[in-house]
């Protein structure tokens, strides 16, 4: 059973941090391009970050540039994204999902996806 599970959403204070985690289970994520996505409520989904398999080179959305960091902890079968400096706009369901392929329209090709971890900014 292939299976991704995201954690570590919450409610934050504008300017506050959160790490998201997805845990994978069936399958070896260091295999794999991993991608986060979002969606906030009456908006379409889009790409928030992409981390390839093998080099750790990363793509970024530009409302998070500068702001979110895509990593991986490949001996505990997981990905991250540490989100600081959130700001309202942030607040959306998060997503991670194995990628087909790793350029620049990554998000355009999820495969796998988790069930989603809300993430609240707000004061």
């Amino acid at each position: 059973q292939v299976q991704l599970v995201e954690s570590g959403g919450g409610l934050v204070q504008p300017g506050g941090s959160l790490r998201l985690s997805c845990a994978a289970s069936g399958f070896t994520l260091d295999r794999y391009v991993i991608g986060w996505f979002r969606q906030a409520p009456g908006k379409e989904r889009e790409g928030v970050s992409c981390i390839s398999s093998r080099d750790g080179n990363t793509y970024y959305a530009d409302s998070v540039k500068g702001r979110f960091t895509i990593s991986r902890d490949n001996p505990k079968n997981t990905v991250y994204l540490q989100m600081n400096s959130l700001k309202p706009e942030d607040t959306a369901v998060y997503y991670c999902a194995t990628v087909g392929r790793f350029r620049r329209d990554w998000m355009r090709y999820p495969e796998v996806w988790g069930q989603g971890t809300l993430v609240t900014v707000s004061s």
